[in-house]
Protein backbone atom coordinates (compact mmCIF):
# COMPACT_ATOMS: atom_id res chain seq x y z
CA UNK A 1 0.00 0.00 0.00
CA UNK A 2 3.33 2.15 0.83
CA UNK A 3 4.48 1.73 -2.87
CA UNK A 4 1.57 2.26 -4.77
CA UNK A 5 1.09 5.39 -2.86
CA UNK A 6 4.54 6.60 -3.59
CA UNK A 7 3.96 5.56 -7.51
CA UNK A 8 1.07 7.91 -7.19
CA UNK A 9 2.93 10.35 -6.25
CA UNK A 10 5.95 9.95 -8.86
CA UNK A 11 2.92 9.97 -11.52
CA UNK A 12 2.28 13.37 -10.26
CA UNK A 13 5.38 15.00 -10.87
CA UNK A 14 5.08 15.17 -15.09
CA UNK A 15 2.08 16.48 -14.63
CA UNK A 16 2.95 19.33 -12.32
CA UNK A 17 6.20 19.27 -14.06
CA UNK A 18 3.51 20.02 -17.66
CA UNK A 19 1.43 22.63 -15.82
CA UNK A 20 4.00 24.60 -14.91
CA UNK A 21 5.50 24.53 -18.21
CA UNK A 22 2.11 25.67 -20.10
CA UNK A 23 1.63 28.38 -17.02
CA UNK A 24 4.89 30.00 -18.07
CA UNK A 25 4.18 29.70 -21.49
CA UNK A 26 0.49 31.22 -21.11
CA UNK A 27 2.31 34.17 -18.87
CA UNK A 28 4.04 35.32 -21.93
CA UNK A 29 1.58 34.54 -24.86
CA UNK A 30 -1.93 35.42 -23.10
CA UNK A 31 -0.07 39.11 -23.26
CA UNK A 32 1.50 38.87 -26.09
CA UNK A 33 -1.87 37.70 -28.15
CA UNK A 34 -4.42 39.70 -26.33
CA UNK A 35 -2.84 43.55 -25.87
CA UNK A 36 -2.25 45.36 -29.34
CA UNK A 37 -0.32 49.21 -28.41
CA UNK A 38 -1.84 50.25 -32.31
CA UNK A 39 -5.62 49.01 -31.50
CA UNK A 40 -8.69 49.39 -29.23
CA UNK A 41 -7.84 47.56 -25.87
CA UNK A 42 -11.43 46.01 -24.81
CA UNK A 43 -12.24 46.40 -21.42
CA UNK A 44 -11.15 42.33 -21.49
CA UNK A 45 -7.88 43.14 -21.84
CA UNK A 46 -7.35 44.10 -17.95
CA UNK A 47 -7.13 40.31 -17.81
CA UNK A 48 -3.95 40.27 -19.96
CA UNK A 49 -2.77 43.95 -18.73
CA UNK A 50 -2.19 41.65 -15.24
CA UNK A 51 -0.45 38.79 -16.23
CA UNK A 52 1.47 41.30 -18.14
CA UNK A 53 2.07 43.29 -14.72
CA UNK A 54 2.89 40.50 -12.41
CA UNK A 55 4.30 38.43 -15.36
CA UNK A 56 8.19 38.57 -13.98
CA UNK A 57 7.53 37.33 -10.09
CA UNK A 58 5.05 34.87 -12.01
CA UNK A 59 7.99 33.39 -14.03
CA UNK A 60 10.27 33.36 -11.22
CA UNK A 61 8.49 31.20 -9.12
CA UNK A 62 7.22 28.84 -12.50
CA UNK A 63 11.02 28.56 -12.90
CA UNK A 64 12.11 27.48 -9.72
CA UNK A 65 9.13 25.12 -9.62
CA UNK A 66 10.66 23.71 -13.18
CA UNK A 67 13.72 23.28 -12.00
CA UNK A 68 13.58 21.79 -8.68
CA UNK A 69 10.81 19.17 -11.25
CA UNK A 70 12.93 18.53 -13.49
CA UNK A 71 15.97 16.43 -11.81
CA UNK A 72 13.74 14.64 -10.29
CA UNK A 73 12.40 13.13 -13.60
CA UNK A 74 15.77 13.22 -15.26
CA UNK A 75 16.50 9.86 -13.57
CA UNK A 76 13.58 7.92 -14.56
CA UNK A 77 12.98 9.10 -17.80
CA UNK A 78 14.17 7.68 -20.91
CA UNK A 79 15.17 9.27 -24.42
CA UNK A 80 11.92 11.04 -25.66
CA UNK A 81 11.34 11.90 -22.34
CA UNK A 82 14.71 13.29 -21.31
CA UNK A 83 14.03 15.68 -24.61
CA UNK A 84 10.54 17.10 -23.35
CA UNK A 85 11.76 17.90 -20.22
CA UNK A 86 15.37 20.05 -21.06
CA UNK A 87 12.79 21.30 -23.82
CA UNK A 88 10.80 22.36 -21.24
CA UNK A 89 13.12 24.35 -18.75
CA UNK A 90 14.72 25.67 -21.82
CA UNK A 91 11.39 27.10 -22.83
CA UNK A 92 11.09 28.24 -19.68
CA UNK A 93 14.09 30.19 -18.65
CA UNK A 94 13.78 31.78 -21.85
CA UNK A 95 9.91 32.99 -21.45
CA UNK A 96 11.54 34.14 -17.95
CA UNK A 97 13.95 36.74 -20.34
CA UNK A 98 11.56 37.14 -22.19
CA UNK A 99 8.88 38.47 -19.79
CA UNK A 100 11.37 41.32 -18.47
CA UNK A 101 11.96 42.74 -22.15
CA UNK A 102 9.78 45.16 -24.08
CA UNK A 103 8.44 43.29 -27.02
CA UNK A 104 6.21 45.76 -28.11
CA UNK A 105 9.61 47.70 -28.73
CA UNK A 106 11.16 45.28 -30.77
CA UNK A 107 7.98 44.99 -33.18
CA UNK A 108 7.37 48.99 -33.55
CA UNK A 109 10.82 51.07 -32.78
CA UNK A 110 13.50 48.38 -33.21
CA UNK A 111 16.68 49.83 -31.94
CA UNK A 112 19.59 48.54 -33.53
CA UNK A 113 22.47 50.46 -31.94
CA UNK A 114 21.58 52.88 -28.97
CA UNK A 115 23.45 56.23 -29.43
CA UNK A 116 22.87 60.06 -28.51
CA UNK A 117 22.25 62.82 -31.14
CA UNK A 118 21.90 66.34 -31.46
CA UNK A 119 17.70 67.39 -31.37
CA UNK A 120 18.30 69.35 -34.40
CA UNK A 121 19.32 66.03 -36.51
CA UNK A 122 17.04 64.00 -35.37
CA UNK A 123 13.99 62.95 -37.88
CA UNK A 124 11.02 62.11 -36.16
CA UNK A 125 7.15 63.08 -36.45
CA UNK A 126 6.05 66.53 -35.51
CA UNK A 127 3.50 64.60 -32.64
CA UNK A 128 7.05 62.89 -31.33
CA UNK A 129 8.42 64.00 -28.12
CA UNK A 130 12.15 64.27 -27.60
CA UNK A 131 13.64 64.16 -24.55
CA UNK A 132 16.91 66.59 -23.95
CA UNK A 133 19.16 66.30 -21.07
CA UNK A 134 21.21 69.10 -20.13
CA UNK A 135 24.72 68.21 -19.29
CA UNK A 136 27.53 69.89 -17.36
CA UNK A 137 26.73 73.00 -14.74
CA UNK A 138 23.25 73.28 -15.94
CA UNK A 139 22.65 69.69 -14.80
CA UNK A 140 22.51 69.15 -11.26
CA UNK A 141 23.29 65.67 -10.74
CA UNK A 142 23.68 63.82 -7.50
CA UNK A 143 26.77 61.90 -6.32
CA UNK A 144 26.38 58.51 -7.28
CA UNK A 145 25.35 56.45 -10.56
CA UNK A 146 21.71 56.89 -8.85
CA UNK A 147 19.00 58.19 -9.21
CA UNK A 148 20.33 61.07 -11.67
CA UNK A 149 18.62 63.75 -11.77
CA UNK A 150 18.06 65.64 -15.47
CA UNK A 151 16.13 68.79 -16.93
CA UNK A 152 13.82 68.06 -19.13
CA UNK A 153 12.70 69.99 -21.88
CA UNK A 154 11.03 69.48 -25.49
CA UNK A 155 12.35 70.59 -28.50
Amino acid sequence: MAGEQGRGSHSLLPLLFGIAVLAGLSVFFIPAAVLRPSRYQSPRAWLAMAIHQHAPSWTVLITVMVLLLAPLLWGRAGRWQKLLVASGVLLIVAIAALVRTNYFEWMFHPVAARNFEPASQVKLDSCEMVMAVRSGADAPIRSGPWPISTWLTTS
